[in-house]
């Protein structure tokens, strides 16, 4: 049962994240060999508030 997540800054759509999981399901598929409703994809969704680079919170940019 692969597991697979997926960690982005929000201000994505919900059909770019439907088309995400799907594409993510088939490659995994594909490339392990697994069948697809064994697949799991968690999308983890963060405000910009909560994540920094070098120092600076992305929603301070």
């Amino acid at each position: 049962m692969p597991i697979v997540t997926i960690k982005f800054l929000e201000g994505r759509s919900d059909e770019q994240k439907k088309a995400l999981v799907a594409d993510v399901t088939e490659s995994v598929s594909k490339n392990l060999a697994a069948p697809k409703e064994n697949i799991h994809v968690i999308l983890e969704e963060m405000k910009k508030t909560d994540y920094g680079v070098g120092g600076i919170r992305k929603s301070d940019i």
